[in-house]
């Protein structure tokens, strides 16, 4: 009995210890929430013009240089110490509160997408601009937008309470978290999150806590998130199936890349359906572009095939490129062809941290005045787990279907037809400030 109180006393101790501390950070960062209510709500007619004109005057990655003059300039106008340029088009707000204390970031990506916008909305993009050396339509169709506006408003919200915060907050504006629109993957350029921490970002300024926010079909002001893995790593796959050309009425005398590209497309989703772990991640292989060939009557020498592998756990992500890489080169080695293969690490999995997500979650819920979920696991990739490695991270979604559209009918990221409800961003906006506030207070 002695030796059992002798275990249970001191957990009941450091539980007590741990809710008393629990409780006074809470009451610590009530008042403050309470100010972020009421300044979220008055800046909210600024967020949308913001954000409208954004979205009006999208920029692809790299190239967000009326973006970052527009968020630097505003930032400079709070009072805020600012760099910007840093991997590239990125730009980075400090705003040192007026007691001691942790130092978060707040993370928002600026870029637009390759997408032409359909007529409609008074703000709607005209935009044109260069990705990969070709004129394109661009659109912010990922919310993007949406994020660089929360973003601007949550500095102004925690800039008016400067005095009153305990610690350093950082306003990280990062341009390319869709890749590159000016170098092509696979030719060893960083870009994004990555780009910005090359350049130092977190060098003289280390982040204890890094959040963000995305947007995506869901109730309109909802707010989701998950522990562990919440978004998936990210390979592109490169496959160049070389046989042996000649005369299409005489394949015989070839050795065809075409059908043995045929056979190596189906040859590698087998490694997702027989191979890859499923029970510890779920795994996706897609092909997106296949090309050969230079007439219908011949039979090329090669073919090359381009597509990304979707994962949600390293050691399962090992096993599928190296399981990958074999089925292609026996498939192709069976018809008598070569296949070279080539896997480029992306991003990797965003990976909440469980203790930062269990105590930010009443936040969250206050925040969203209990209008929260559990996410789903999506089949994108972020590259804000480049942050998130950096520090104890919390990546959370906002949902911005209009009230009356079922969610699951709603367009998705990435589609021309992606919607975002303004409402939704004031409650992103309270989200942001009050995990800041709390995450300061000790509420982390």
């Amino acid at each position: 009995m002695t030796f059992r109180t002798s275990i249970v006393l001191p957990s009941l101790l450091a539980a007590a210890l741990l809710a008393s501390m629990d409780a006074s950070a809470q009451a610590s960062a009530a008042p403050l929430e309470q100010q972020i209510r009421e300044e979220s709500a008055a800046i909210f007619p600024s967020l949308v013009k913001w954000r409208r004109d954004i979205h009006q005057h999208p920029e692809l990655g790299e190239q967000e240089t009326r973006t970052a003059k527009l968020v630097a300039d505003h930032l400079k106008r709070l009072g805020l110490e600012v760099d910007t340029g840093i991997g590239k088009t990125g730009v980075v707000g400090v705003l040192r509160g007026g007691k001691p204390g942790r130092t978060v970031a707040l993370r928002a990506d600026m870029d637009a997408l390759p997408v032409k916008e359909p007529a409609g909305l008074p703000f709607a993009s005209q935009a044109r601009g260069i990705y990969h050396g070709a004129e394109v339509d661009v659109m912010h169709a990922c919310g993007h937008d949406a994020h660089t506006a929360m973003l601007m408003a949550a500095a102004e919200v925690l800039a008016g309470m400067k005095d009153e915060l305990e610690g350093t907050v950082m306003f990280v504006f990062q341009p390319a978290e869709e890749g590159s629109s000016l170098v092509q993957p696979g030719q060893g350029a960083s870009w994004g999150a990555k780009a910005m921490l090359e350049d130092g970002v977190f060098d003289t300024l280390k982040p204890d806590a890094v959040f963000a926010l995305h947007v995506m079909p869901g109730p309109s002001g909802q707010l989701s998130w998950r522990s562990g893995a919440t978004t998936a790593a990210s390979d592109m796959l490169h496959i160049t199936v070389s046989g042996s050309q000649g005369h299409g009425g005489m394949p015989w005398n070839t050795v065809d890349p075409v059908v043995t590209s045929a056979q190596v497309i189906g040859g590698v989703q087998t490694v997702v359906s027989r191979k890859a772990n499923l029970a510890r991640s779920p795994t996706v292989v897609t092909i997106g572009t296949i090309n050969g060939g230079t007439g219908p009557n011949i039979v090329p020498e090669t073919v090359a095939m381009s597509g990304t592998i979707r994962t949600y756990d390293e050691g399962v992500r090992e096993q599928v490129r190296d399981d990958l890489r074999l089925s292609a080169m026996k498939i192709a080695e069976s018809a008598g062809a070569v296949a070279d293969v080539s896997i480029e690490p992306m991003y990797a999995s965003i990976f909440n941290d469980a203790g930062l997500a269990e105590r930010m979650a009443p936040v969250l819920e206050r925040a969203a005045d209990g209008e929260v979920a559990t996410a789903e696991l999506p089949g994108a990739a972020e590259d804000f787990s480049y942050f998130s490695q950096q520090a104890p991270g919390l990546y959370v979604f906002l949902g911005v279907t209009p009230d009356g559209q079922d969610p699951a009918t709603a367009a998705p990221n990435h589609n021309p037809e992606f919607f975002v409800d303004e409402a939704a961003l004031e409650v992103g906006t309270r989200a942001l400030a009050m995990m800041t506030v709390s995450f300061l207070a000790g509420e982390g």
